[in-house]
């Protein structure tokens, strides 16, 4: 009987004891935080919405984007000429993030916007406007019920290391994690890890271009192009520069200007090689040499609208976009263009924003193995060469200034990439076109909010040995061990009547 109450109570143990951590580890209600960022671009303006699991703060891969907002109209620069209007401009988007996050979590949100070139090129035309932009946008901010934390003009240094860390953490690359992603990105994932610990960022807006990038030992020429970051307890010595109006609509610009000055005709019409044939534009002088990127190139013109013309032709285009980048002077071991310092191109890297769009529009973009160089050239070629009267009806549903300028773009991705940063045909095949990572678009913006939240540590969390679950489960079978010496122990030692009998 005590031997049947003995095991009686064994199990009664072990089963409580297996319930306990059973109850212990079960899942929790998730405690979760969110965060908003605003990308105030040059031609447009996007919220994002981010949350995270608030008890895994300070771990990898964890961020996650849950709602992305296109704000209507132009970029904040676009209200140079009626700046109280910049503010109310992003309230629709505001009230979408309303609806998204619980209302209980609204004050404690925090909430950021940055400008990224288009207010840069305006604070450098006209400071004044640029600050009645920002204070407009930051009295619309503070009256939305999240935490106002800063609305501020970014640098093109800050853009370019944002987009570096957003792509990298995503990825997992500061830290060796499990990303949670669709099954078509594990592989892209061992792409760009594999030959290089960080990927490098490619990004290309309106107005600016960014290059950022881990490289192998170089000389440290250039001060000025380098920052060191300490994440997750490695040191990383990058490189990074941004090159003001030198984004797709500023460098449209710039070659329109530079087509003035080459032309010697004197009349208002120029044909553009670089629009589809049959297509028809016309431009406002005053507006064109008003901007920064523009008025070194303004002269006196005997007329005030510039008409273009499209020609359609994708050669005679590259040859002209190629004035854009002066490759003649360099002080430095290795140049990109303009007497800028550029190392030598090492690893994978993601390019985003603009080059993503536009190369997706082209068919160019394919997760599981790049298009060769010369693939990419041919099919850009060959749009350019379809005349407009062909491409506006097959996607009337696509803005017509983004069409129309749609070869543009393309052609000048490619000079940028080859002829400026000098990929090769051989590296081309290291840049992957990012639209999103997972569920989350690549940018700057999540780089940006996780270095302004202190999400991402210095050095290594620190850790317990044992995670949650192997000390309930380590505890479990401890006890159960001791459990069975014990009554071992009793057996041997005090030999119960019905065991002595049976030995007798």
């Amino acid at each position: 009987k005590i031997l049947l109450l003995l095991g009686f109570l064994s199990t009664l143990a072990a089963i409580a004891l297996i319930a306990v951590a059973v109850t212990q580890n079960k899942p929790l209600p998730k405690n979760i935080k969110f965060g908003i960022v605003l990308d105030a671009g040059s031609s447009h303006t996007n919220l994002y919405v981010y949350d995270w699991p608030a008890e895994k703060e300070n771990d990898t891969g964890v961020v996650q984007q849950v709602e992305v907002c296109k704000v209507e109209g132009p970029g904040i620069s676009g209200y140079s000429q009626a700046t109280e209007k910049a503010g109310p401009s992003l309230t629709q988007c505001l009230r979408r993030a309303e609806e998204v996050i619980p209302p209980s979590q609204h004050a404690e949100t925090p909430v950021y916007l940055g400008a990224t070139a288009g207010m840069r090129l305006l604070s450098l035309e006209n400071k004044d406007a640029a600050d009645k932009v920002l204070s407009s946008v930051e009295k619309t901010l503070r009256s939305a019920p999240f935490s106002f934390q800063g609305a501020r003009i970014i640098s093109g240094q800050e853009e370019g290391a944002y987009g570096w860390i957003t792509i990298n953490y995503l990825l997992g690359s500061f830290k060796q994690v499990q990303y949670q992603c669709q099954s078509g990105w594990r592989k892209l994932l061992h792409i760009l890890k594999s030959g290089s610990e960080t990927s490098g960022a490619l990004d290309l807006g309106g107005a600016s271009t960014q290059i950022t990038f881990v490289p192998d030992e170089t000389p440290y020429e250039s001060p000025e192009s380098w920052l060191h970051f300490r994440l997750y307890g490695k040191d990383y010595k990058v490189y990074t520069h941004s090159f003001l109006c030198y984004g797709k609509d500023q460098a449209l610009q710039q070659k329109l200007a530079w087509d003035l000055q080459a032309s010697t005709s004197g009349n208002s019409s120029l044909l553009d090689p670089c629009f589809h044939q049959g297509y028809q534009r016309t431009v406002n002088i005053s507006d064109f040499f008003r901007n920064p990127c523009t008025s070194a190139e303004k002269k006196q013109l005997p007329f005030d609208q510039l008409h273009i013309q499209g020609e359609g032709d994708y050669q005679k285009c590259r040859r002209n976009i190629q004035n854009l980048f002066n490759k003649t002077d360099c002080p430095y071991s290795s140049c990109s263009f303009n007497g800028i310092y550029l190392p030598p191109l090492q690893g994978d890297f993601g390019a985003f924003s603009a080059f993503y769009f536009v190369m997706n529009f082209l068919n160019l973009t394919n997760e599981k193995s790049p298009v060769p160089l010369d693939r990419v050239a041919s099919a850009i070629q060959s749009f350019c060469a379809r005349p407009w009267q062909e491409v506006k009806p097959e996607y009337h549903h696509i803005k017509e200034k983004y069409l129309s300028e749609y070869c543009f773009s393309g052609t000048y991705i490619l000079s940028l990439l080859q002829n400026g940063y000098e990929f090769t045909e051989e590296n081309w095949q290291r840049i992957h076109f990012l639209g999103k990572i997972g569920s989350s678009d690549a940018g700057w913006t999540l780089g940006y909010m996780l270095n302004l939240t202190n999400m991402i540590p210095a050095e290594e969390p620190a850790v317990p040995p044992l995670s949650h679950s192997s000390y309930v489960g380590l505890m479990v079978l401890c006890s159960l061990v001791l459990v069975s010496v014990l009554l071992l122990a009793w057996l041997l030692f005090h030999k119960p009547k019905c065991l002595q009998k049976g030995i007798v």
